[in-house]
């Protein structure tokens, strides 16, 4: 199932919607999570690890054993 992220901003990082959707705490534990589940993340179907990637309305994220999440407009 696809959880809908609505962004207050024009972007966010992939390490801030792991801590706004609870899987990490902090942005080093963000860093260490990617490093350790880098072959579990996608986005928009490719693979990605930095924590720093922007993520814009439209874009896919998928963390294996966490969910699909959506990245929409608004609040």
């Amino acid at each position: 199932m696809k959880k809908e992220v609505r962004l207050k901003t024009p972007c966010i990082t992939l390490g801030q919607l792991l801590k706004i959707e609870n899987i990490v705490s902090s942005g080093g534990q963000a860093k260490y999570f990617l490093e350790e589940h880098a072959d579990e993340i996608l986005v928009n179907g490719e693979h990605e690890n930095r924590r720093g990637k922007k993520l814009y309305p439209g874009d896919e994220v998928v963390v294996a054993d966490q969910g699909k999440f959506v990245m929409k407009t608004g609040e």
